[in-house]
């Protein structure tokens, strides 16, 4: 296993990290931040145009790396966060440049879940505890 990023504890970094794939990268990052309130934790290179951002939300890691070569439209991939309240956070979803794919349900194991996609259409659920 590789070191956690700087400013870290060591053990506190992810097993298995998502890496998302995107023409516009701060775009990305920034509707994760603003959303969720991801904080920055590695930029590679730190300096100069970025390559790679790895941001933490809430316990786990997501990586957003930049390729301008990236096919348009949603990777195959299903990110699900656990976030405190669902609903509150769909009108944010529009406003950051995604999109809501309806409202939420109360789901028979406990969660309320919303189906929303990032700007770049990767497909995210919401999820809270209920």
């Amino acid at each position: 296993m590789s070191s956690p990023p700087p400013g870290r504890p060591s053990g506190m970094s992810s097993s298995v990290q998502p890496i998302l794939v995107t023409r516009d990268l701060e775009r990305l990052t920034g509707f994760y931040r603003s959303l969720l309130g991801a904080v920055e934790t590695q930029r590679v290179p730190p300096e100069g145009p970025t390559f790679f951002v790895g941001l933490r939300v809430g316990d786990s890691d997501l990586g957003v790396v930049a390729d301008a070569d990236a096919p348009e439209g949603p990777q195959r991939m299903l990110l699900s966060i656990d976030v405190r309240e669902v609903d509150a956070l769909l009108p944010r979803v529009e406003e950051l440049g995604g999109h809501v794919e309806g409202p939420p349900n109360d789901m028979p194991w406990g969660q309320r879940v919303a189906h929303v996609q990032d700007p770049d259409g990767n497909a995210v659920n919401l999820t809270q505890q209920l």
